[in-house]
């Protein structure tokens, strides 16, 4: 039985990686659409996509081994 990403530490992992992915990506589409949104609830998805942004290397080494891990080691 699968449990949600909540309990599950992989899974919770593999969300947080494709929220920083997903919001980078729509920053770098529409800058106007996360920046307006700086502090907040929403503010948490300019901080992701900040995230993204400054540390890209770290997070494609990680979204590679996330799916490395999902396609060969479950």
């Amino acid at each position: 039985m699968e449990s949600s990403a909540i309990f599950n530490f992989q899974s919770l992992l593999t969300v947080i990686l494709l929220l920083i992915c997903t919001c980078a990506y729509i920053r770098s589409l529409a800058p106007s659409l996360l920046d307006r949104n700086k502090t907040g609830l929403l503010g948490i998805f300019w901080k992701c996509a900040r995230i993204g942004e400054r540390k890209s290397p770290y997070v494609a080494i990680c979204c590679i081994v996330m799916a490395f891990s999902i396609l060969f080691i479950q």
